[in-house]
């Protein structure tokens, strides 16, 4: 097979597996950390065979960015998730892969649209973890398809700088919950952490953390912080852009931190940080490895949303996050509104 042959055989990919009880919460509904573990993997397997059709390092295709993700049904138990991937965009060093996930009823036939979402992988050499490999270019539709992945591979190239200069400036550790205020429904009441030591089970080939299993914790850790305040079933509504910032390595002891910044009618938007630290060099120090955030909404017994209870603010700092929050909110929100206009 010819090269260009192998790229157009790598450049789409599908991946089926029935939920099972311990991939969802205790009322049916899928966790959205298997969605996005799933969606991860998929993005994975595509990128990573797309690299490797050209002469060279073999190599692994590493996640760099998830872009703004959307929970559009939830998924349940015995359902069939299709998982669709396909790169849309490649520059000199990294590329874009859209996937789709499909929740398949096997009992009616019935399939619903679950979620959509954009990543961005860089290919690291298997030789040398911090050898970034050229990507091998793609076929466009037209000049247009084209045009739309460079402003896409542009924007997110921007937004990953900034954010990854502004953790890199201030890297406050999130605050001991025992320190903070007990008063329900305040941010101290809610916020949660997780500590979790990297295992082999947990890594690539290069024995850096999968980023699917990353984005699983922290979606875990998000849905406490989301139940502890709420006290009802809640389910991932959405994930902000999720910014891998650094590598974590196989032994690192990793804190997955959540909090509440801010709270509408309907909706939670949780700050979710991955702090790491090495076991075995420990003199390095503790570092910001990924941070996002998360919307979760509150269900009742029959899947309708509830109202979510006000969050309490104690404190410049928590009205500050509270404002930004309100902020993106009213963003995606206008957002929405407008891609339902144009459709």
């Amino acid at each position: 097979m010819s090269a260009p042959q192998a790229r157009e055989e790598a450049s789409s990919l599908q991946l089926c597996r029935i939920m099972r009880p311990d991939d969802a919460n205790i009322v049916g509904n899928v966790h959205g950390g298997i969605i996005l573990k799933m969606i991860e993997e998929a993005g994975c397997i595509i990128g990573t065979r797309h690299c490797n059709t050209q002469n060279g390092d073999r190599c692994l295709a590493a996640l760099v960015r998830v872009e703004k993700t959307e929970f559009l049904s939830p998924v349940f138990i015995g359902e069939v998730a299709h998982v669709t991937a396909e790169i849309t965009y490649t520059s000199k060093h990294s590329l874009e892969v859209q996937v789709k996930v499909m929740a398949e009823n096997i009992l009616t036939g019935a399939k619903k649209l679950a979620n959509k979402a954009a990543l961005w992988y860089v290919p690291c050499s298997l030789q040398n973890v911090d050898k970034i490999m050229e990507v091998p270019p793609i076929k466009y539709d037209s000049t247009e398809k084209e045009e739309e992945g460079r402003k896409r591979y542009e924007t997110q190239k921007m937004e990953r700088l900034e954010t990854k200069a502004r953790i890199e400036e201030v890297v406050p550790p999130p605050p001991n919950p025992d320190d903070l205020p007990k008063e329900k429904h305040s941010v101290g009441f809610s916020q949660s952490s997780l500590i979790h030591l990297v295992g082999p089970s947990d890594c690539t080939l290069h024995n850096y953390v999968h980023g699917g299993v990353t984005m699983k914790l922290m979606d875990e850790v998000a849905g406490i912080v989301a139940a502890r305040h709420c006290n009802t079933n809640i389910v991932t509504a959405s994930v902000d852009a999720i910014n891998f910032h650094r590598k974590i390595m196989k032994g690192c002891v990793v804190t997955v931190t959540g909090r509440l910044t801010f709270v509408s009618n309907k909706s939670m938007e949780i700050e979710v940080l991955v702090d790491a630290t090495s076991l075995v060099e420990a003199e390095k120090g503790k570092y910001r490895a990924v941070s996002a955030f998360f919307t979760f909404i509150s269900l009742d017994k029959h899947n309708r949303p509830l109202p979510v209870p006000p969050l309490k603010i104690n404190g410049e700092e928590e009205q500050r996050r509270f404002e930004e929050g309100n902020a993106r909110y009213l963003h995606n929100k206008a957002k929405r509104l407008a891609e339902k206009q144009q459709q």
